[in-house]
């Protein structure tokens, strides 16, 4: 039944052969290179902010590290072949033959844009509400382009679900300001020199 569901949805949402140009132009750099604004925003939370900003960056890193976790679980106990090794549609960018569920891609910004929409950290709350739409169209991208199926895009999404609601207990609280406590330290001794110029925050 899934597999039926997964070939639907693949066959409506993948892009035919004759894709080029612009179009294929625009749908690799969606799949490829938006992920980009992960570690920008992420940075840009911890750079411009000091607290509870550079904590909820923290969270969000902490929430991400750990549902790639279970992603590389996932994929050693149920290997999923991705649609190009299945010989199915149309891939148009060169890709490992590894398990497709759940995305890796997909896990990635749908955790932080979750995890950061929950904070009660007004900056952080506005780049993770503006950062989840993306994360729908990179999900739809990596499908148009041919290397996952739609199911492994809903397998991101679940799994980055699971991680923001884990991440709103105490438990969780308690570790991340552990964590960024840490950090902090750490950054401020590998950039004391830009921070006693007033280069950066301490």
């Amino acid at each position: 039944m899934f597999e039926n569901i997964n070939l639907l949805w693949f066959s409506m949402i993948n892009s035919n052969a004759g894709l080029h140009g612009w179009r294929l132009e625009l749908a690799l750099f969606c799949a490829e290179w938006l992920i980009l604004l992960v570690p920008i925003g992420l940075v840009g939370l911890w750079m411009r902010g000091a607290g509870a900003q550079r904590e909820a960056a923290v969270k969000a890193l902490a929430a991400t590290g750990c549902a790639l976790g279970i992603n590389a679980v996932i994929g050693l106990l149920w290997y999923h072949e991705r649609p190009f090794v299945a010989g199915v549609g149309h891939n148009f960018l060169h890709h490992a033959p590894d398990s497709s569920f759940p995305s890796d891609h997909g896990t990635i910004m749908f955790t932080v844009s979750l995890v950061l929409a929950a904070s009660s950290v007004p900056a952080a709350k506005r780049f993770g509400r503006s950062l989840l739409p993306l994360a729908f169209v990179v999900a739809w991208a990596r499908v148009f382009v041919g290397v996952h199926w739609p199911l492994d895009m809903l397998g991101a999404l679940a799994v980055a679900l699971g991680m923001t609601l884990l991440f709103q207990t105490r438990l969780a609280d308690s570790v991340c300001a552990l964590l960024t406590v840490s950090l902090g330290s750490l950054y401020r001794r590998l950039l004391a020199g830009p921070i006693a110029r007033g280069w950066l925050r301490p």
